[in-house]
C-alpha cells in the first residue's frame, strides 16, 4: 500500500478517538457539579480564592471558596465534621463565606 492509501483510514481512526474522547468528557461533566466547602485543605479541584492558582491549593479543611467535582444532587448530602461551635457543615453549590484562609 502507498502512504497516501494508509492516511485516510488513520486519520479517520484518529478523528472517531477523539470524538468518543470529547464525548465521554461530556458525559462526565453532565453527572457531575462542582460543590463548595467539602475538600480537606490541599484536596480542592479548583478556585480557591485570591492567592491561589487552582487545584490543590486550599489551606483550610472544608475551605468555602474552594470546590470539588462531585456527582450531581450529592453536594449537600455529604457527610461532613461540624464547625468548632458544633453548627453543622454542609456543602453548597456556590461560594461559601465560612472556613475560609486569614486574610
Amino acid at each position: 500500500m502507498h502512504t497516501k492509501s494508509l492516511a485516510l483510514p488513520l486519520a479517520a481512526s484518529i478523528a472517531a478517538a477523539l470524538s468518543l474522547s470529547a464525548g465521554h468528557v461530556q458525559a462526565q461533566s453532565a453527572t457531575m457539579e462542582k460543590c463548595f466547602g467539602v475538600s480537606p485543605a490541599g484536596e480542592n479541584d479548583c478556585a480557591a480564592g485570591p492567592g491561589t492558582t487552582c487545584a490543590g491549593t486550599s489551606t483550610v479543611d472544608f475551605q468555602g471558596n474552594a470546590w470539588t467535582l462531585v456527582p450531581t444532587g450529592t453536594c449537600t448530602e455529604i457527610d461532613l465534621p461540624a464547625m468548632a461551635d458544633g453548627t453543622p457543615r454542609m456543602g453548597s453549590l456556590e461560594e461559601l463565606e465560612r472556613d475560609l484562609p486569614p486574610a
